[in-house]
Parts: C-alpha cells; sequence; structure tokens
C-alpha cells in the first residue's frame, strides 16, 4: 500500500518518521526508486516512488554513505572501509570488502560519500565520540582499478558536503561540526582526480544551522543541509545564498535530486538527541521531498 504523506511548509513527506540517522539518498532512475540509509539502525531503505513499496536490509556494520556500480551493487562506505553489498531476498546485504582504511583512533568510521562525475567513489572519515571534537577524519578517493587514495584532505571533525560541479571542474567538502562549520570549494582536476586550491565558500554560522549533505543543479548551484537549522540552503556558483527551503524536521542530513525529471529534492533527516527537541518534532527522521523549482543531475555511477 502507498505511504500516506503529509505536507507541512511546501515539504511533503515520503516515509515514517522511523530512522534515527537517515542518510545518503540516491535516485535510482531506471527503477523509479529511491535509496537512503539509516546510519546507527545499520539499514538500507528502497522506496518506490509510484507504488509507496518500501523495502529494508540490514548491514553488518554501519553503512553512512552509498552510491551505485554500474552491474545495480552498491558501493558503500561501513565502518572499517570500502564494500560492495548485493541486496538479498532475504533481507541481509552481502558485503564484500573492497578497500580497507587504518584509522588513527578507535570509533571511526566512514560518512559521507559519493562518486565524483568520472565515476570515482570519494568518502570521508570521522570520529563517532561527541560532541568533544577530533580531527582526525580523512577524505579518499577509490578508483574503477581498486585502488585507494588518500588521505587526500586531513584534520576533519565530520566530514560531510561532497558535490561536484556540472563539469566536474569544482569539488565541495564541508566540516559539519560546530566548531568548525565550514564549507570548502577546490579546483578540480578532472584527469588525475586531484582537488587543488582549497578555499572556503561558505561560512554557515552567517546561515544558521551546520553543513550537512549536500547537491548540485544543473545550474550548478550548491544546495546544502542546515543540520540544526532545519532547511536546505542553495547557494550559487559565486556562493551567495539565494534560496532557503524550510523543513518540518530540525536536522536535515543529505539531499538528493531525483524523480522522472529530475526536479524533486529528496531530503533525509535526523531525530534530535534531546528529547525535549524529540517531542515537538514528531516528523524528524522521515523523508521528505521538495519541490525547488529547478532541475538536478544524474546521479554519477561508480565506473568499475
Amino acid at each position: 500500500m502507498p505511504v500516506p504523506s503529509t505536507t507541512e511548509r511546501g515539504a511533503e513527506r515520503l516515509t515514517e518518521p522511523v530512522d534515527d540517522i537517515g542518510e545518503s539518498p540516491v535516485w535510482r532512475a531506471g527503477e523509479g526508486a529511491l535509496y537512503w540509509v539509516d546510519i546507527p539502525g545499520r539499514a538500507i531503505h528502497r522506496l518506490a516512488l509510484a507504488t509507496g513499496r518500501r523495502d529494508s536490509w540490514t548491514t553488518e556494520e554501519m553503512a553512512p554513505c552509498i552510491g551505485f556500480m554500474r552491474d545495480g551493487s552498491i558501493l558503500a562506505g561501513m565502518e572499517s572501509g570500502l564494500f560492495r553489498l548485493e541486496l538479498a531476498q532475504d533481507g541481509r546485504a552481502r558485503a564484500t570488502r573492497l578497500a580497507s582504511v587504518a584509522h588513527p583512533m578507535g570509533s571511526m568510521r566512514f560518512n559521507d560519500g559519493r562518486c565524483d562525475r568520472q565515476g570515482r567513489f570519494w568518502a570521508g572519515t570521522m570520529h563517532m565520540g561527541a560532541p568533544a571534537p577530533q580531527p582526525v577524519g580523512s577524505l579518499y578517493r577509490y578508483d574503477p582499478d581498486g585502488s585507494l587514495t588518500g588521505p587526500l584532505e586531513s584534520g576533519l571533525v565530520t566530514q560531510n558536503g561532497l558535490a561536484w560541479s556540472p563539469d566536474g571542474r569544482r569539488m565541495y567538502l564541508s566540516d559539519s561540526h560546530a566548531s568548525v562549520n565550514r564549507v570548502w570549494c577546490f579546483d578540480y582536476d578532472r584527469d588525475s582526480g586531484l582537488p587543488g586550491n582549497r578555499r572556503v565558500f561558505i561560512d554557515m554560522s552567517q546561515h544558521g544551522g551546520r553543513p550537512d549533505g549536500a547537491a548540485v543543479d544543473t545550474a550548478g548551484c550548491y544546495w546544502i543541509c542546515a543540520n540544526d537549522g532545519g532547511a536546505v540552503l542553495r547557494f550559487t556558483p559565486e556562493g551567495k545564498l539565494d534560496r532557503r527551503l524550510t523543513l518540518p524536521a530540525l536536522k536535515p542530513t543529505m539531499c538528493a535530486f531525483g524523480g522522472p525529471r529530475l526536479d524533486t529534492l529528496f531530503v533525509t533527516t535526523m531525530k534530535p538527541r534531546d528529547a525535549a527537541q524529540a517531542r515537538v518534532q514528531p516528523l524528524a527522521g522521515a523523508v521528505f521531498a521538495l519541490s525547488p523549482g529547478v532541475q538536478g543531475l544524474p546521479e554519477p555511477e561508480f565506473a568499475h
């Protein structure tokens, strides 16, 4: 049966608010379906948009970020490394290790990740301790030949915000920890897969919320989830805020364009840790759909 939806302030609720930390939405055009994860729930979810059918698979480790391979399997950044996941009929995701990472501390995992325009998979690590900042996170690149390169950026507390411009010549990266609260942009060498000329793109302390997951539209504008700000913000390539879409949940985590015309912005959310905040946010932990009035770009697949 289709999942009942509600609309509040222009945001259509697509799922029940069950995810502790919903993350990493990915639209699969050939299936007409949205995939995303619940990090602490160790789950991968799939929602068929036309029917409302929802399926879920469990993972042995947390899988904070996912992308798709061209054979339909999933490439996931997990706790101990990168894995290929096969979604089995018994509700389990069968994992095959692709690359391991030697974390500098215990209690670390991957966080935000996605493919660049050339089909290389990028993902960053973070320490799971809170709230004290631990700048031990790093950014890695996994290439189609099976090699893992990195760290290419280090000293990150809570890595997030990965995205690329439509032509692939600019890369974005954020650190959403309150002690950093910034988005950077880089010049990106499409041939070598190396970023350079890092500079501050957005100081989120000027806009409210912390910079979480992101997406880019066809005009090259950068959409960033303002975690703790209850909104998704659109910035022009020059770094100017030109749109704010509000949500009935304070903690949006990541956004992705999808739908038949790539003109829907899907947004995952997380539940507040504070019990008082959770009581006044009954929809936190749901997935929402926004109509931003622009189109996005197809999500690249891993070019293995």
